[in-house]
């Protein structure tokens, strides 16, 4: 954070030494590219429910209640990165833009469900599932609008794309150790132990829309606030157990709801 507030003020003196503020009598012109550093916070509500996937895994959850309660947990943390663009002036009033964007981050959550299975009566269990956005960027379309010659209000919007780690683990909550099968699918698991867990980790895409301010300080040199609401769809994560024999690791899956999180970030830019 230090060195990026120490790169920001690099770039704020630089650029106000190469150019002087726009003055009312000479209009700003916007056309042209630019880059610049960002950096802001985001959130999100994550929802997650499971589900069996094999015969032996249903019989086990049961029908009375045996299955995971659905959790949910908020994913939050800090961003920073970088944009690129290019403005088209239109007139006095409007613009057009393209921009793409790249942010590091370390938004994350996790949280925790209680059951006790039909199949193990009196053995509790714990499901702990949790998330992390490593990256993401976007690439997008913007309208903008100057109610004065050196600010604008715009929207924004497009493709978005990220990074993203899942995990899921089934814990045995009990001293006691239990093994079942039903000839084709096995489930083992010891005292104390984690008898299912599974993970995924890619690069998933969505869309993303939102809007802020840019403002001239200088020829060279624009501050921005921005707002982004980014949404990398939905994904399921199969846990699975290690059976103690030659039959088939029974599983199920941990369904996280829609990745998505807001973005509010501040950032230098630099006319090129």
């Amino acid at each position: 954070m230090r060195k990026f507030v120490l790169l920001l003020a690099g770039l704020w003196f630089s650029g106000s030494a190469l150019a002087a503020p726009p003055t009312a009598s000479m209009a700003y012109n916007w056309t042209g590219f630019y880059a610049g550093l960002n950096y802001g916070y985001g959130l999100g509500n994550r929802s997650v429910n499971f589900t069996p996937s094999d015969p032996l895994s249903a019989l086990f959850f049961g029908t009375d209640g045996g299955q995971p309660p659905s959790t949910s947990f908020s994913g939050r943390g800090a961003l920073g990165g970088f944009q690129l663009g290019y403005n088209w002036q239109l007139n006095t009033d409007w613009l057009v833009g393209a921009e793409t964007d790249f942010d590091f981050s370390s938004l994350n959550g996790s949280a925790s469900s209680q059951s006790q299975i039909t199949l193990a009566p009196g053995i509790p269990f714990t499901s702990t599932v949790g998330e992390q956005i490593n990256w993401f960027g976007t690439l997008r379309a913007r309208l903008g609008y100057l109610p004065t010659s050196n600010l604008l209000t715009y929207v924004t919007g497009g493709f978005a794309y990220g990074r993203v780690a899942r995990t899921g683990i089934y814990t045995n909550n009990s001293g006691t150790g239990f093994s079942l099968n039903n000839g084709t699918f096995e489930i083992s698991c010891g005292g104390l132990q984690t008898c299912l867990t599974g993970s995924s980790s890619g690069v998933e895409g969505g869309w993303t829309a939102g809007g802020g301010f840019d403002y001239a300080v200088s020829t060279n040199v624009i501050l921005r606030a921005e707002y982004l609401y980014v949404n990398l769809g939905n994904k399921s994560v199969t846990e699975i157990t290690n059976p103690s024999g030659g039959l088939i690791p029974s599983t199920f899956n941990a369904n996280f709801g829609h990745t998505y999180f807001n973005i509010g970030r501040l950032g230098l830019i630099l006319r090129l």
